[in-house]
């Protein structure tokens, strides 16, 4: 049987992390979805984790060696996806799986699409009763209309079709802020994107990871050559802090030395994702959401 969903993992040396997130998912798993983890040769005790869950059959691949860099990893993880559609999960990020599946039977039943993109949230580890909520339709609805050749989205609520690489390509491994060049890329070649009101995820700043920003001026004229390549005016989402923010902690996941993290600080993020969860969910409960299509766009507006 063919799987509907592969929900591909990245990491290194974040075990605390990916046993809650991986672990979550294992418990909902279905029989038509995969699970594939990419890790970078970890030092802390993540192979040995991955051993016992493949042994166990919990997960169906995985592969521990070097990367080169972020891309590099994640466009393994892409390559070994056996499902029609693709989810990206960030181990330190929070997902509604039922809005995934959503997401992904849309896609299903609507085969030409390629690419779901989603409302976000946003919150911070250090204050997780603020959540914020995220939105590119008004950029949507302007790529949509012809407005603008290309804009930006996060990937962590990005659901794409297998097939749809063979148009959009794999991750950039010369750019730092990978999936802010392939948001840009993947509209600049007018993959067909459809949009859901919905929540697919809840991103998660972490303040320590802010003494890891490095690389500013690197970032500065990768923005300015992806703008020019992409035909991008630009908007509020430029290399904006948040997201120079999620850049050091990739860096930080994909860094050579393991962090340090004692049972009670375990436990106590534990909680805090636990209700972090029962948020995402409670606000998708919330409402009912639609999913928005270029054509819908347009027609509305004729």
């Amino acid at each position: 049987m063919p799987f509907k969903i592969s929900y591909v993992f990245c990491t290194r040396n974040r075990l605390p992390y990916l046993k809650f997130t991986l672990g979550r998912l294992i418990g909902q798993l279905q029989a038509d979805e995969e699970i594939i983890v990419v890790d970078g040769n970890s030092t802390d005790g993540t192979q040995a984790y991955l051993d016992q869950l493949f042994e166990a059959k919990k997960i169906n691949q995985y592969v521990t060696e070097p990367d080169r860099n972020q891309a590099h990893g994640w466009n393994k993880a892409l390559l070994m996806a056996k499902g029609t559609i693709v989810k990206k999960i960030i181990d330190d990020d929070v997902f509604d799986f039922r809005s995934i599946r959503k997401c992904a039977d849309y896609m299903l039943a609507h085969p030409k699409v390629d690419v779901v993109i989603s409302n976000d949230l946003s919150s911070r580890l250090d204050n997780p009763t603020e959540i914020v909520k995220n939105t590119r339709l008004s950029q949507y609805t302007n790529w949509a209309t012809k407005q603008t050749s290309s804009f930006t989205f996060g990937d962590v609520h990005l659901l794409l079709r297998k097939s749809a690489l063979a148009l959009i390509g794999l991750y950039n491994t010369g750019y730092v802020m990978i999936d802010w060049e392939y948001s840009l890329r993947i509209s600049y070649l007018q993959a067909n994107i459809v949009y859901y009101t919905g929540y697919n995820a809840l991103s998660v700043f972490q303040e320590q990871s802010v003494s890891g920003l490095k690389k500013n001026d690197e970032i500065a004229i990768q923005s300015k050559r992806a703008m020019f390549f992409y035909d991008y005016a630009g908007d509020d989402a430029e290399i904006t802090l948040w997201s120079k923010i999620k850049i050091a902690i990739g860096k930080r996941i994909f860094s050579a030395n393991a962090p340090s993290m004692d049972q009670k600080e375990i436990d106590n993020i534990k909680q805090i994702y636990e209700r972090l969860y029962q948020a995402i969910e409670q606000i998708n409960n919330a409402e009912e959401f639609d999913f928005i299509t270029a054509a819908k766009i347009n027609e509305t507006k004729s």
